[in-house]
């Protein structure tokens, strides 16, 4: 029986209260949601959490503290077989919570949070001997102590979450594999993904990835590039279906002998199915009929 693949995902973990509304309120107005969920959040938690629901072993370096509220993302993450190495220095503090509405109609989602200001990490704890047994390390850019840690500890190949800038991406983005960036991700200087993707290149990175919500993801190794066209659905719930696709791609990249376009392809399968499912995991209890419509 195969061992299956190790990912150590390095980042944010926040509380995501959810809201699915049929149109947001206006300044000083009220509406009805017509569904709620509350689950554990954050970009490396989601992947995690995808990672693990692919089949992987997935470790989330994160900072949750000893609260009530870190109590109710430990007990998700934990049931969805996540592996969590808490790094949080005040255990008392609260952990991040983020107020999340989704439109039905489009699937669109807008998000209020607190990122890492509510939980700051000083001190890493030693990773030498978790990270060195991974086969993919994915950092998010949150949590810069913990992130630059992971690095520096590993040996297998870095997959940097670029969703937006942060200054703690200077450091980060040269030291990955693989840079998965958003539409909307600019590095300085860069007035386009594709010329934020030209950058990348340019500081030595030796895969770039540009994901677009329905569009075209494109991709660029080394002197080869193209582009995947991912599945068209009819969203509901967009809600960390980048995550999504970040954890599928730091899965399908364990796979051996697979290509760029191939973990691409697989990936934008899985947020895909993600985004057509209403709630923050109920598309789990979908996955193993989209493999096994794959395999065949």
């Amino acid at each position: 029986m195969a061992v299956p693949p190790c990912g150590i995902f390095v980042g944010l973990s926040t509380l995501d209260v959810v809201h699915h509304v049929d149109a947001r309120p206006a300044a000083n107005q009220k509406t009805t949601a017509t569904a709620q969920f509350v689950a554990a959040g954050g970009p490396a938690a989601n992947a995690a959490v995808t990672f693990a629901g692919l089949g992987g072993r997935a470790v989330l370096v994160t900072a949750i503290g000893r609260s009530p509220i870190a109590a109710v993302i430990r007990a998700d993450l934990e049931s969805h077989a996540v592996t969590i190495v808490d790094a949080a220095e005040d255990l008392t503090a609260d952990a991040p919570v983020s107020a999340v509405a989704v439109t039905r109609s489009t699937g669109a989602r807008s998000v209020v949070g607190m990122d890492t200001t509510a939980l700051q990490v000083q001190h890493a704890p030693e990773l030498s001997e978790l990270v060195g047994d991974a086969d993919v390390v994915l950092v998010d850019g949150h949590h810069p102590v913990l992130a630059d840690a992971a690095i520096n500890a590993a040996s297998a190949p870095v997959v940097v979450d670029a969703g937006r800038w942060k200054p703690t991406m200077r450091a980060l983005l040269p030291r990955a594999e693989t840079v998965i960036a958003s539409a909307d991700f600019r590095v300085p200087g860069s007035t386009s993904s594709e010329t934020t993707a030209h950058a990348l290149l340019d500081q030595g990175v030796p895969t770039v990835i540009t994901t677009h919500g329905g569009e075209p993801v494109r991709w660029w190794h080394q002197a080869d590039h193209g582009t995947v066209l991912p599945p068209s659905i009819q969203a509901v719930d967009t809600l960390g279906a980048g995550d999504v696709f970040h954890g599928a791609y730091c899965y399908f990249a364990c796979q051996p002998g697979s290509t760029v376009p191939t973990r691409i392809e697989h990936a934008a399968a899985v947020a895909a199915l993600k985004s057509e499912t209403p709630g923050p995991r109920a598309w789990l209890q979908r996955l193993p009929e989209l493999l096994s419509n794959r395999r065949r």
